[in-house]
């Protein structure tokens, strides 16, 4: 289903064309308005009047996360602060929170490209959205519930945490999207069990799940135990919140990102130079249409790709493939590059082990020691301790196999890993404690 049919569907000429004419405007903005980034113009002997196609974006600055901390609160602002109708940031917890504005427009953008991505998902007015992500600073919450205000449907601003009230709630009000991150999508399965209901107990058939890096294979382990589609969303509050991109219930083959709003490309994260169409790198965006506070080629870190090769679905804006990864939380386990996503892959390919687990890293002398921590079921966990053994010493080889580091894997009894109702904990690391 379409949303908004003639920009969705908008032949490429024209799109590029709406593109160009928005980057130019963007950047004259930003340099007359914006001192941090006229600095940069100015040191690289850039004048917004020499952008003339979007092949010249390459020519423009990065734009990075410390950018924001070191401009705080309000540095980046393109508008006068009492234009600025809302203000979302991060947590803080690695130094200065990163601050992004948003005037009346923005919101109201933020809300109909939200109400685009629902509807991309197969949502109608007809739905209940549970919405579980968290409501506050963050902006998922609130990103997801404008949306679906937009779209007409209903929605349950239940936010996170509670979760025996939320599964209560989800039966009682009928329910039929699920929002979440995915990790909390298997604990709300978990809950649903423990309260002694049943899957066919509930309406969902549809799942929006973000905020954190998943697998493929998670998502299986998602629609089975659920019995509902899974769909991945992906946002960012530097850019905007959730829906700069949304995976399309017709294909489920890549996240369509809304070109009309956004420029993508991809670079290599260790030169900063782009990459050809269809090869990995680190993601990057430029915001065309923000009034409050626009960025220029910001870096997210993601690790993705585009997909040249237009969808099915008959949406005319690429699309990434899942997150792979990040090039910032990427282990680097004995000279080896190792991204989470891997190992949880390789986890959930093995019988009887739960998609529950944590990565221990720690350092014996010079060397770094990698412990995967891993659930099993409770049939398995019943097993004789040799069987055990097989299935540990299973796991420790197909990781050194496909990717190339030794871990040490430790089986553990269901429950025992700690739940969380926001973004799972997946890596420990105590290589400097």
């Amino acid at each position: 289903m379409l949303y908004d049919v003639s920009n969705e569907t908008m032949p490429r000429e024209e799109l590029e064309a709406l593109q160009l004419t928005r980057l130019k405007a963007m950047v004259e903005k930003v340099y007359y308005n914006v001192p941090f980034y006229q600095n940069r113009f100015n040191e690289m002997d850039i004048r917004p009047e020499q952008i003339r196609s979007l092949d010249d974006l390459k020519y423009l600055p990065f734009t990075e996360k410390q950018d924001l901390r070191n401009n705080y609160p309000f540095g980046l602002f393109a508008v006068p602060r009492d234009n600025v109708v809302r203000v979302h940031a991060s947590s803080g917890t690695t130094g200065k929170a990163t601050v992004v504005g948003y005037t009346q427009r923005d919101v109201n953008t933020w809300a109909e490209l939200m109400a685009r991505s629902l509807m991309c998902a197969g949502a109608s007015r007809r739905d209940i959205v549970h919405n579980a992500y968290g409501y506050g600073l963050f902006t998922g919450g609130l990103g997801m519930h404008y949306g679906v205000e937009r779209l007409g449907a209903t929605i349950l601003p239940i936010s996170g945490g509670g979760t025996r009230r939320q599964v209560m709630l989800m039966r009682d009000f009928g329910s039929t999207i699920l929002c979440s991150t995915p990790s909390y999508a298997l604990f709300l399965y978990e809950s649903i069990l423990a309260a002694g209901m049943s899957i066919e107990d509930l309406k969902l058939h549809t799942g929006i799940f973000g905020a954190e890096p998943w697998s493929e294979k998670m998502r299986s382990e998602i629609e089975s135990k659920l019995q509902i589609k899974a769909l991945d969303i992906y946002g960012l509050s530097e850019i905007m919140g959730p829906g700069v991109g949304m995976e399309c219930c017709d294909a489920q083959d890549g996240l369509h990102i809304w070109e009309d709003h956004f420029l993508i490309e991809i670079i290599d994260p260790e030169t900063g130079e782009q990459l050809p169409l269809g090869e990995s790198g680190e993601l990057v965006i430029t915001t065309i249409t923000k009034e409050a506070q626009p960025l220029i080629r910001y870096r997210t870190r993601d690790i993705t790709r585009i997909e040249a090769i237009p969808c099915r679905c008959g949406r005319t804006h690429r699309r990434i493939s899942r997150i792979q990864g990040r090039s910032d939380d990427m282990l680097i386990i004995r000279g080896v590059n190792v991204f989470p996503q891997q190992i949880e892959t390789i986890l959930l390919e093995t019988q009887g082990v739960a998609p529950h687990y944590q990565l221990i890293l720690t350092r014996q002398g010079s060397l770094d020691m990698l412990e995967v921590k891993v659930e099993v079921d409770e049939k398995l966990f019943s097993d004789e301790i040799r069987h055990l053994q097989r299935i540990e010493a299973k796991i420790q080889k197909n990781i050194k196999e496909f990717l190339g580091v030794t871990a040490k894997v430790t089986l553990s009894e269901p429950q025992s890993i700690e739940r969380s109702e926001g973004k799972a904990k997946r890596i420990i690391d105590l290589r400097n404690s």
